[in-house]
C-alpha cells in the first residue's frame, strides 16, 4: 500500500520545548522507529512535515541577528528549514531501517509548490508567523517593511502573511520518479515554498507566503498515487464540539458524513479543519482511505483499530 504521512511541525518541536537540536533529534527518531516498522510492514512511504515551529525560530533569529547579517526572505526561511527537517528525518529513518535490517533509499527534495498570484489570500493576510513585537515596533515594521500585524489575543504585535491555496508541485515529477524506483521520498516540507510565475518572463519568484502543508499534502498525495493519506497530529481523533462537555470522537465515517460535519462547522480553522478539508481532497482525487490520528496510534489507525479513517 502506498502511504503519504503528512508530520505536523509540532510533532517534530513540541510544546514548551525550547527547540534544540537535541531535542527535535529524539522527538524525530521516536515518529522514524514508527515509520520503519510500517515500511518492514510492507507499506511504500513517502513522507511531508509542518515546519511552523522551525521557521518561527529562523525568524527571530533573523530579527535578533539583523544589525549584524541581513534578514533573509520568508520562501529563503521555509527553504531552510525544509533542509533542516528533511536532514533529521532523513538520517534517523535511515538508522531505524538499519537496525531492522532493511535496505532502502531515502531522498529529500527541497520543493516548490505554485500558488496563483490572483489567490485571495494575498490580499487577505491571516497567517500568524515569527516572533511577537510592541506596539511601537510594529508600527516601525509595517512602514520600514510593508509587513501587515495584528494585534494577537493580547500577547503582542505579530506578522500574518497570506496562506494561499496549493496549485502544484514544481518538483513533481521528479518526486514520482524517485517514488516510483522505490526511494522513501521526504518532499514539500512545510507546504512547500510558495512561488508564483512571471507572466511576463516565464520564470518563478518566490513570495512571501505560508502554505498550509495539509492542503499540499493532498496534491503530493495524488502525485505518487498514494492509497491511504495519513496525517499524524497531536491529539487521537477528530472530534466534533472539541473540548466542550459533549466533545466526541471520530471513528470511522464516510466522506458525505465529513463533509457535513466540514459544513456544520465542527473543525476550528488552523488546526483540524485543513486537515478534515485536505482529506476530503485527496478522497475525491481518487484515494481510497484519509486517516487523521496521532503518531503513536499510526500503526492502529492504518489497521482500522484507531483514529478518525475517511473512506470515499
Amino acid at each position: 500500500m502506498r502511504v503519504l504521512i503528512a508530520l505536523g511541525g509540532n510533532a517534530i518541536l513540541r510544546h514548551k520545548e525550547s527547540g534544540t537540536a537535541e531535542e527535535q533529534i529524539h522527538n524525530i527518531r521516536e515518529v522514524c522507529h514508527l515509520i520503519a516498522r510500517l515500511v518492514q510492514s510492507g507499506y511504500h512511504v513517502a513522507i511531508t512535515h509542518g515546519n511552523g515551529p522551525q521557521v518561527g525560530d529562523i525568524l527571530l533569529k533573523n530579527e535578533m541577528a539583523k544589525k549584524t547579517l541581513p534578514p533573509m526572505p520568508l520562501d529563503i526561511c521555509g527553504a531552510e528549514s525544509q533542509g533542516m527537517i528533511g536532514y533529521m528525518l532523513q538520517q534517523s529513518l535511515d538508522n531505524e531501517l538499519r537496525l531492522l535490517g532493511i535496505d532502502r533509499k531515502i531522498a529529500t527534495i527541497v520543493s516548490q509548490t505554485m500558488v496563483d498570484a490572483d489567490d485571495p489570500a494575498f490580499s487577505s493576510p491571516t497567517k500568524p508567523i515569527g516572533p511577537f513585537y510592541t506596539a511601537m515596533e510594529a508600527s516601525k515594521l509595517k512602514d520600514e517593511r510593508g509587513w501587515t500585524l495584528i494585534n494577537d489575543a493580547g500577547r503582542g504585535y505579530r506578522r500574518v502573511v497570506p496562506s494561499p491555496d496549493p496549485a502544484e508541485i514544481i518538483e513533481g515529477g521528479m518526486i514520482r520518479t524517485l517514488y516510483e524506483g522505490g526511494f522513501l521520498v521526504i518532499a514539500s516540507g512545510g507546504g512547500g515554498v510558495p512561488v508564483i510565475l512571471d507572466r511576463t518572463s516565464g520564470t518563478l519568484r518566490g513570495v512571501e507566503a505560508v502554505i498550509d502543508k495539509d492542503r499540499s499534502a493532498a496534491v503530493l498525495a495524488r502525485i505518487i498515487g498514494a492509497e491511504i493519506l495519513l496525517i499524524l497530529t497531536d491529539v487521537d481523533n477528530a472530534y466534533l464540539n472539541y473540548e466542550r462537555p459533549d466533545q466526541r470522537a471520530l471513528g470511522r465515517i464516510p466522506l458525505a458524513e465529513a463533509k457535513k460535519q466540514l459544513a456544520a462547522g465542527h473543525f476550528l480553522k488552523g488546526s483540524m479543519r485543513p486537515k478534515i478539508e485536505s482529506a476530503i481532497r485527496f478522497l475525491e482525487s481518487g484515494g481510497k482511505i484519509s486517516i487523521v490520528t496521532s503518531p503513536r496510534l499510526a500503526g492502529e489507525a492504518l489497521a482500522g483499530k484507531a483514529g478518525t479513517i475517511i473512506t470515499g
